[in-house]
């Protein structure tokens, strides 16, 4: 596909792990820098990918001719700035989720990229994987007829039984919904398309969690935000999708998705994954089948976005030089800004409805992802 796409990445705390397995097995991208604001966490992954990779400063990996896209793996609260800075910059953008902590900021993200005239994605990419993509074929090659309906459930106790600094989960901006939340609705707009209006309701059991682990085990850290919302999801499509988020339940027997139609019923493995097996029953039978991995990038993982960027742009890129309109545009990469502010719009208008009592229109609108063919982006095509 030509040339890698260079990426510099801003933040290396725990999740850049998982975005440097990925780049060591994508053709499509080159890691050359990394920053943080701990210098000395930005030197020790270097250190250990190695190959050629520096780190600098922030502002000197903004401002690298080298760096082609920003990775921005900072923490919520400043993926807008950040973003904001490396657009300025030049730099396509990549985010982990959400793409800002308002709406409002990741609108401002949107539309200074749009001037500056360079892409942004943005995570999940976990529904380029073949789970999510499996049962998106699966639906659009009819087998469960119409899609009528689809039920998303997570419920957990909290994470404060594990994460040794969980205050963040349990502010404003926190909560199951925008934690969790980015992995359910995305799956459920690339499975069954955007969204056009939401009612929800929201409640709160404790109004203070115990750390359970780490050097604060034991504190009381005060809860300010919802943490437990459902609400149904209204499809342009007609589907309706019921979501359950949760940091006060036990436990469940709820699959993570399932997508009903009138022909069948799909089992959808969890998205928070990459993989995972999808599972069909059939309207007359009671049985559930397996289906055959038919669609999305094998093996897959975090950076994947990235590596979908690299090849839209290329396409982008071949077609302007041969006057042709063939391929994709950046902006038409899968996990891309528009698909992730209007599922930042959804949660968020979710959570407006929760405390209005009453239905919220959805104002944004992201096209329906194209669907990934069976790939393996670390090699060669195996299908299409």
């Amino acid at each position: 596909m030509g040339k890698p796409l260079n990426v510099g990445i801003i933040g290396c705390g725990a999740i850049v792990a998982q975005y440097l397995a990925s780049f060591r097995r994508l053709e499509d991208v080159r890691l050359v820098a990394v920053a943080d604001l701990d210098a000395a966490r930005a030197q020790a992954v270097a250190a250990e990918y190695g190959q050629h990779v520096r780190a600098v400063p922030v502002d000197e990996l903004l401002g690298a001719p080298d760096v082609d896209l920003v990775l921005n793996l900072t923490i919520p609260a400043a993926h807008a700035e950040i973003a904001l800075k490396a657009i300025a910059a030049g730099k396509h953008v990549y985010g982990e989720k959400p793409l800002a902590a308002t709406a409002a900021d990741a609108r401002k993200v949107l539309d200074a990229a749009a001037e500056a005239g360079v892409a942004v994605g943005c995570a999940p990419d976990t529904v380029l994987g073949t789970g999510i993509q499996t049962a998106r074929k699966a639906i659009d090659d009819g087998a469960i007829g119409v899609p009528v309906a689809a039920t998303a459930t997570m419920v957990t106790p909290g994470h404060e039984r594990w994460h040794p600094n969980p205050d963040f989960y349990y502010v404003p901006g926190g909560g199951p919904l925008l934690d969790m939340g980015p992995y359910y609705v995305t799956a459920l707009v690339t499975l069954l398309g955007p969204v056009v209006s939401v009612i929800g309701a929201a409640s709160h059991t404790r109004s203070e969690r115990v750390i359970g682990s780490g050097p604060r085990a034991g504190e009381r850290i005060p809860v300010t935000t919802d943490t437990h919302v459902t609400g149904v999801l209204v499809h342009e499509s007609g589907a309706l999708s019921t979501l359950v988020m949760s940091f006060d339940a036990v436990a469940t027997h709820s699959e993570n998705i399932e997508v009903h139609g009138s022909l069948g019923t799909l089992a959808v493995p969890d998205p928070n994954h990459f993989d995972g097996e999808v599972q069909l029953v059939p309207l007359g039978s009671r049985e559930w089948e397996a289906l055959p991995v038919s669609a999305g990038y094998v093996d897959s993982g975090r950076g994947y976005g990235i590596a979908d960027i690299a090849r839209a742009l290329a396409e982008e890129a071949v077609a302007e030089a041969s006057g042709g309109a063939a391929g994709r545009s950046a902006g038409e990469a899968r996990a891309n800004g528009e698909l992730a502010y209007h599922v930042l719009d959804v949660m968020e208008s979710l959570l407006d409805s929760a405390h209005a009592g009453k239905a919220v229109e959805v104002r944004s609108r992201a096209a329906r992802p194209s669907p990934v063919p069976l790939a393996d982006l670390a090699r060669a095509e195996v299908g299409s």
